[in-house]
Formats: C-alpha cells, structure tokens, sequence
C-alpha cells in the first residue's frame, strides 16, 4: 500500500510541476509619461512625472518574479523598463511591434513571466493578439497607469487589466 502512495504522490508532484512549467504570465505596460514640450520630436525621453512613473513600475515589480523585461527602441521605452530591469537584474530585450507575438516570441518566453513595455497602441494590440481576440481598444494618450496581465497556460488564456497609480 505505501508504495502505491508513494507512486502516486510522485506522479501527482510531476503533473503539478508540468502544468506550471506551460503557465506564461505577461505584464504589459504603455511607457510613462513622456516629455511633450517638443511636439516634433518622435523619441522623447521621459518627464520628470515619467521617471517618477517609472520608479513606481520597479516598486510595483520588486516582489514579483519576473523572466525578461521586453521593450521597443525608443527612449520612453527603455526609460520606463529601465528601473525594473536593473532592479531584477535583467538585460532588456527588444521586440519590434510588426513582429508581436510571433512563433520566436511565444517560444521564448513560454513557461515565463515576461514584462513587455510599450505604447498606447501597441501594448493593447499586443495583448489582443495573445488571447486571440479583440478584447482592448487603443488606450488614451494620458494612459500611462494601466497594466494588463494576461495567462496563458496550455490552451486557455485569461486577460485583465488594472490601474496602477
């Protein structure tokens, strides 16, 4: 008898550990706030509020584990990762929004938890791809306080969003 309770405590514990090695959790944030006193300039770096912003996002993070931080080429994009990144001690990879979410992206970041900055067009349209709908608009231009968090584990997936102020 116990060792038909130890064969199925084993198989059991390997059922668990397998199931949580599929669970992908993405968190994905627009960029905080930028510096708009330049309406020509296309790759402004943060304002002063953005830093702050920025810093909250690494406060937000401290406590959760986080894979990889992922973030496009633009300065407010960096700005706003940095803080996480060197918090969890993580490079910061690029993605490149024509390519969301595609077999390379899946592949690497599947069993992990991933950060993924972005913009407010890109970072809904980002999340819409991943859960295979069209659940999320393009967020407000002003929008710098919302974080979907999206789960993917083996062929369900769920989405939320919540303020982060």
């Amino acid at each position: 008898m116990k060792k038909y309770f130890l064969v199925f405590i084993l198989a059991f514990s390997f059922l668990i550990s397998c199931s949580s090695e599929d669970t992908t959790t993405y968190y994905l944030i627009r960029h905080a706030e930028k510096d708009r006193t330049d309406k020509e300039n296309k790759n402004p770096n943060l304002s002063f509020d953005g830093e702050k912003r920025a810093q909250k996002w690494a406060e937000y993070f401290k406590d959760i584990h986080l894979d990889a931080v992922y973030s496009t080429e633009f300065n407010r994009i960096i700005q706003t990762a940095t803080p996480t990144a060197q918090g969890k001690k993580l490079e910061i990879k690029s993605y490149y929004p024509s390519e969301m979410y595609d077999s390379i992206f899946q592949e690497a970041t599947k069993g992990k938890t991933v950060l993924v900055v972005g913009h407010s067009n890109t970072t809904p349209f980002f999340v819409n791809k991943i859960i295979g709908e069209k659940k999320f608009e393009t967020m407000d231009d002003h929008d710098n306080a919302s974080l979907y968090i999206v789960t993917v584990s083996g062929d369900k997936t769920s989405s939320k969003i919540e303020k982060v102020d």
